[in-house]
């Protein structure tokens, strides 16, 4: 019997995540009580000491250790902040001041040269009180004033002709968004920084393989929080590049592609490339969700599936970014089961089937008459046999077509890469 933990990976997702993002995963933790409390609450507290939160960690600390105090170093570090904090308003309070004008921001435009030369030239504005804009947006992260960084970062990105800093700050916009529950804002930026990121083709493959991966799970906040993001997620995983970073850096994101492609019904096109990925990095990574995959499609153990189904249920409980789409998942898997199970046997008892989808008689038989309506497969239930039968479901032409096509180019793919790896 496997742990409540034993598939966790908050840890391990922690490491590509900027620490303020990390704290969403610890409070999730807290909730379901798969550690104790105090482990719980020192981590939060060693987390927080790194940013400058002060008052949270003050508040962590004394909740802590049960008692009214706290050190002298978080009195000192209050002091500092503050005085930082304030030193950097004064040094932004011109741009502050012309950006609070409503009729000032009109008169912006989309090149960025010349609104610097603009604002040099009217409002005594330069680079430098541009760049204390970011060092203000940044301050204010830090301290957890995020509605306040989201907007100097946002100003800043419209300002600044430094190509690294607007980089850094569309990253930490993205970081904002999510902290603020900003879904649509962060669907639009992540979507902004995927494209910066591919555009930078000079920077170096380790580089541009830690970013893609960093981005991948940024973005999870996002997608599973969209109504658009199940596709958004399939749609970014699945490019070469990004599929290539999950199996080289990120073995682990294979769960999250194959929840979304499992409940996404509109996407089982992908289907057997995912599965292609999974049966080549089970040594790398697996789990029950990638493992009732394999279980059905690979290895045709409906028995090894139905186990997996059923584990499946604990660790998306258990996941802060699939919790929500448990009941999805559960009953998307019973119908690959169902689907896969019926194509192969044709006939099949219906006891039997309860069974493999771990349902009673009664509601099996209902559930499979409203999976046939619903997804007008071409199935029947004999009830005086007690049977459920089905006829093969042969693909069309141009189905045919769409499939030899897909398995050409990941032929020609995985030759390209045989030969740049020759040569290398």
């Amino acid at each position: 019997m496997k742990s409540a933990t034993e598939y966790d990976l908050s840890g391990v997702i922690s490491g590509f995540l900027d620490k303020h993002l990390v704290f969403p995963l610890l409070e999730f933790l807290a909730q379901k009580h798969l550690y104790d409390v105090k482990q719980i609450e020192t981590s939060k507290l060693d987390l927080v000491e790194k940013t400058n939160m002060v008052d949270y960690a003050v508040d962590i600390y004394q909740q802590l250790n049960q008692t009214d105090e706290f050190p002298e170093s978080l009195r000192l570090r209050r002091e500092e902040v503050l005085s930082k904090l304030a030193a950097l308003k004064e040094q932004v309070q011109p741009i502050v001041e012309f950006l609070s004008n409503d009729e000032h921001v009109k008169l912006l435009k989309q090149d960025r040269t010349q609104n610097m030369n603009f604002l040099q030239s009217e409002f005594a504005i330069g680079p430098a009180q541009v760049d204390a804009l970011y060092a203000f947006a940044k301050w204010n992260f830090e301290c957890g004033n995020y509605a306040a960084a989201s907007e100097y970062l946002y100003h800043f990105r419209t300002l600044s002709t430094h190509p690294e800093r607007n980089t850094n700050a569309l990253w930490g916009k993205v970081a904002t968004d999510i902290l603020l529950q900003d879904y649509q804002s962060g669907m639009d930026d992540v979507l902004k920084l995927k494209e910066l990121l591919e555009n930078d083709t000079f920077a170096p493959v380790p580089r541009q393989l830690q970013q893609k991966a960093w981005l991948m799970h940024w973005s999870l906040f996002v997608f599973f929080n969209h109504e658009n993001g199940m596709n958004a997620l399939i749609d970014l995983f699945m490019q070469d590049r990004y599929i290539t970073a999950i199996q080289l850096t990120a073995q682990h994101l294979l769960r999250y592609l194959s929840v979304a492609v499992v409940v996404n019904k509109r996407r089982r096109n992908v289907l057997k490339d995912l599965i292609r990925v999974i049966q080549q990095e089970k040594y790398e990574y697996s789990d029950p969700i990638t493992e009732f995959l394999r279980c059905l499609f690979v290895e045709f153990d409906f028995e090894g599936a139905h186990e997996k189904l059923e584990q499946c249920e604990a660790v998306l409980d258990n996941d802060f970014f699939l919790v929500a789409t448990k009941e999805s998942f559960i009953e998307a898997g019973r119908q690959f089961l169902f689907e896969t199970y019926c194509r192969i046997h044709q006939s099949i008892d219906l006891a039997s089937l309860s069974k493999q989808l771990g349902m009673e008689k009664d509601v099996t038989e209902k559930w499979i008459v409203n999976l046939i309506r619903n997804a007008r497969l071409n199935a029947r239930i004999d009830s005086e046999a007690e049977t459920v039968v089905i006829q093969n479901q042969s693909l069309s032409a141009y189905e045919q077509l769409l499939e030899k096509a897909r398995a050409l180019s990941l032929r020609t793919f995985g030759l390209a890469n045989a030969v740049v790896g020759s040569r290398g």
